[in-house]
């Protein structure tokens, strides 16, 4: 079982492997329209993290899904990076986690039973991390390993934090440091150290549980996780929502020190590129900055962190929460502004 390596069978690893968002805002733009119920509080109109439907005055149900091929070799490891991702996109809408359900794709003559079993427990502890039970699920036969979640959560409506509730003023937090497509790229081509792959699956299976503390916080106005997209791209969707622009101030990006040091010799993945591609034109980094910033901000994260806008008076509570949960505070990496739908990079 040890000889068998997950990555060999993707073509991309983790959240690097979503279709770029130029190419989803396209397919979605084709999708005929269809019901929206007065409940449906939150849906596809602001590529939000999950879908939000309102039960009554009190309780919304939360649901989403999210799986991926594998972005590490050893199968526990994968399991429980990609759970905690799919649980993340519940906790960035404010929400508790009530239950999953497990999204299964293996190629069924090519990986060991022992290995695929490996893959679930994995994906088992960090729902019992979470307090929930994997209450079902569907399995496919697949010529890429595949897993993840749908998970399922309740929020009272009113404390629903959506990714398109910012203000001009709010500073924006980020709970988690960057680089985790970096460190992934950086494993791929054997660079990566063990200090190195000890950091990434610490901060890929950190459950991001400070965001249903953020809900009772009324100074937060905005939340979405960071993944796929890099953070170039997670925040300009919270611009769009917004109808504001932001600026980041790029030497306060909280930074994982390997990947810093990996991006800076030309590691990086080819997601990377494609987010550029999609919406390097509404980004606008500093005069002279070097090929390596653009290759960060842009940087997918599987499992990343919460983006957070809000009130000046609420980063205390803001980042008290966050340690609460993940023992570190998060950091203050930027402010929304009047103006259009634009990343201003200082």
């Amino acid at each position: 079982m040890n000889e068998i390596k997950l990555t060999q069978f993707s073509h991309g690893g983790g959240c690097g492997c979503k279709i770029a968002p130029g190419v989803l805002s396209e397919l979605l733009a084709a999708m005929p329209a269809g019901l929206v119920p007065a409940d449906l509080l939150v849906g596809t109109d602001t590529a939000d993290d999950a879908a939000v439907y309102r039960l009554n005055d009190r309780q919304a149900i939360v649901a989403t899904t999210d799986f991926f091929t594998p972005i590490v070799d050893d199968p526990r490891d994968f399991g429980r990076i990609a759970a905690t991702n799919a649980l993340s996109d519940v906790y960035a809408m404010g929400a508790t986690p009530l239950f999953a359900l497990a999204v299964v794709g293996m190629p069924l003559d090519k990986l060991p039973r022992e290995v695929i079993g490996e893959i679930l427990q994995g994906g088992a502890e960090v729902c019992r991390e979470a307090g929930i039970p994997i209450a079902g699920g569907h399995s496919i036969d697949v010529l890429e390993p595949i897993y993840g979640l749908v998970g399922v959560g309740v929020v009272d409506p009113a404390r629903v934090r959506t990714n398109a509730g910012a203000q001009a003023g709010d500073v924006l937090i980020l709970s988690k440091p960057l680089g985790i497509g970096i460190l992934s790229a950086g494993l791929k081509k054997g660079l990566l150290s063990d200090d190195g792959y000890a950091q990434m699956l610490r901060w890929t299976t950190t459950l991001n549980r400070a965001g249903a503390r953020l809900a009772d916080i009324d100074g937060v106005h905005a939340v979405t996780d960071v993944t796929g997209f890099g953070l170039a791209g997670h925040l300009l969707e919270m611009c769009r929502g917004a109808k504001l622009g932001a600026t980041l101030d790029f030497d306060t990006l909280p930074v994982i020190t390997e990947a810093l040091a990996l991006v800076r010799d030309g590691t990086a993945t080819g997601a990377s590129a494609r987010n550029w591609a999609s919406y390097g034109d509404s980004i606008a980094l500093a005069d002279g900055a070097p090929e390596w910033q653009r290759k960060l901000l842009t940087d997918p994260q599987t499992s990343g962190g919460l983006l957070i806008a809000c009130a000046p008076e609420a980063v205390e509570a803001v980042q008290a929460a966050i340690r609460a949960e993940q023992g570190e505070a998060g950091s203050v990496v930027g402010t929304m502004v009047a103006g259009p739908a634009r990343v201003q990079v200082a």
